[in-house]
């Protein structure tokens, strides 16, 4: 899955910009100019995201679409976090035995399933490769 997010930007009348995103109707934010505000976006986002993990619920499909809409990615900590999650949450496994799987100690998956525990690229690459997924990197010109 792609973890960009399409986030409608509002200019203000005092200034700046108002951002919300149609799919994940809590992350709301603004910023003094366009760069800024992109920036809090991305934040904005990634909180969110990690929110819904966090409180056990889905993330949704970014499904929005629209001319006046601009694409916001997740930060691909947080992209690389809920593709675990949610891979760990299909996959069946139990911690106990992801762990033994990734030749971690029996409390190492609960750090590393922490939507809020920073976890290090090789860490998540591997879980993920235990869980049937490969990481592939896409690098886009900036906004």
């Amino acid at each position: 899955m792609d973890y960009v997010f399409m986030a409608r930007f509002v200019a203000e009348p005092d200034g700046g910009f108002l951002v919300s995103f149609p799919d994940v109707p809590e992350a709301i934010t603004q910023g003094e100019d366009m760069r800024d505000a992109f920036e809090s976006a991305t934040d904005a986002l990634g909180v969110a995201l990690r929110g819904r993990l966090a409180d056990q619920k889905a993330i949704p499909e970014p499904m929005a679409r629209g001319k006046s809409l601009i694409a916001v990615p997740v930060d691909a900590e947080t992209a690389l976090k809920i593709a675990l999650i949610e891979a760990f949450a299909a996959s069946g496994l139990s911690k106990v035995e992801f762990a033994r799987r990734l030749g971690k100690s029996p409390n190492e998956p609960y750090r590393i399933l922490d939507p809020d525990h920073p976890t290090k690229l090789g860490v998540l690459k591997d879980a993920l490769a235990v869980l049937g997924k490969q990481v592939v990197v896409s690098v886009r010109d900036a906004a």
